[in-house]
């Protein structure tokens, strides 16, 4: 049996109001009154309107698109992320556009070009080759995630509390000397705060420590190799003292523990280890490991709420009046697991 398609006329005629009035629902229903929204909104669900998504797109121009460009599923945290932003449709009825970058910023240009024309209404970043600046320019609501974001909105963890806490739990645990594991962020960049917050308190405790930093990329060979590579280089500097080891992603703190343990070394008698992000790596690896916990529900509802302010902005305000930029911080919570041990208050419960 063919069933007639529901048109604006039909709704109309059932509803007594115009043509005008029923499109006015679909594209601007705060014109409308509450009453007769309802009105309108009981005569479709009677007539089972299915609404044309595309006319829809082709009337006013909105396609509910949202874009993402994030640099790699790699690092859990950004499948994770990505997880808890596709799950916010429920709320916001958005869609998603996803590119992976791969760090490759003559790919992520043209990645934002194709999103473009799409007609998004909104971009999600979490990729760091295209300057804040540069996505600014191109006057699309935009929020960044865990990344510089000097010209436009932005979302991130409180980086520097997490890094310093977690070399505080190092330090009170025992340990008798300090490193962090990082790549080279920019000063702009969030994830250097890591570095600032664990050297702030590692030079407050007077431990010796030391930063060790390497470019990684995405790739799990190289990523291995060059761990193995510090791992030695700190074995070969404190060869009898209990390390504590923070790493800035729980990724490699997965892969730098298991260079740990196959060197016959203990977790975490001989060296602590802790991670950041609390993606399902660490809670996975062979001995669940201490992470400086990022809440990523938070982090995407937060980056939903302000992508979706501009939007609504911008319908109400010319493209000249845009919002001044907002950058909200995300409280971290350290997440304590069998790689993190005081060995003195240990001691203490065993021989009481």
């Amino acid at each position: 049996m063919n069933k007639k398609n529901v048109t604006f006329s039909d709704i109309a005629a059932y509803t007594n109001f115009s043509k005008t009035t029923i499109s006015r629902y679909f594209n601007n229903p705060d014109s409308l009154t509450e009453e007769n929204q309802k009105i309108i909104a009981d005569a479709l669900t009677a007539l089972d309107y299915k609404e044309n998504k595309v006319a829809r797109i082709l009337a006013n121009g909105k396609t509910e698109f949202i874009g993402i460009i994030i640099p790699s599923l790699f690092f859990r945290f950004f499948s994770e992320m990505l997880d808890k932003i596709l799950g916010t449709y429920e709320t916001y009825g958005y869609k998603f556009l996803v590119f992976l970058g791969d760090e490759k910023k003559e790919a992520e240009e043209k990645y934002l070009q194709e999103l473009l024309a799409y007609k998004i209404e909104g971009l999600i970043i979490m990729s760091h080759t295209i300057s804040s600046g540069e996505l600014a320019s191109y006057h699309v609501p935009v929020v960044a995630i865990e990344r510089e974001a000097e010209h436009i909105f932005s979302v991130e963890t409180d980086n520097y509390k997490g890094a310093f806490e977690a070399a505080q739990i190092l330090s009170e645990d025992g340990c008798q000397a300090l490193f962090h594991i990082n790549s080279f962020p920019d000063e702009q960049e969030p994830d250097y705060k890591r570095i600032t917050g664990f050297c702030d308190c590692a030079q407050k405790s007077g431990l010796p420590y030391r930063v060790l930093r390497e470019n990684f990329g995405f790739e799990y060979e190289d990523t291995h190799s060059k761990l193995k590579r510090m791992f030695e280089e700190i074995e070969k500097e404190y060869p009898d003292k209990r390390k504590g080891v923070f790493i800035s992603n729980d990724t490699h703190a997965n892969i730098f523990m298991n260079i740990v343990l196959r060197y016959g070394r203990r977790v975490p008698e001989d060296y602590e280890i802790i991670g950041f992000d609390d993606s399902p790596a660490s809670r996975e690896a062979i001995i669940p490991f201490t992470t400086v916990g990022q809440d990523t529900k938070r982090l995407a509802e937060a980056a939903m709420e302000l992508l979706v302010r501009q939007i609504e902005a911008r319908k109400k305000r010319h493209a000249d009046q845009e919002l001044q930029p907002e950058h909200r911080v995300v409280e971290p919570a350290v997440i304590r697991r069998e790689s993190t041990l005081n060995l003195v208050q240990h001691k203490t419960q065993e021989e009481k």
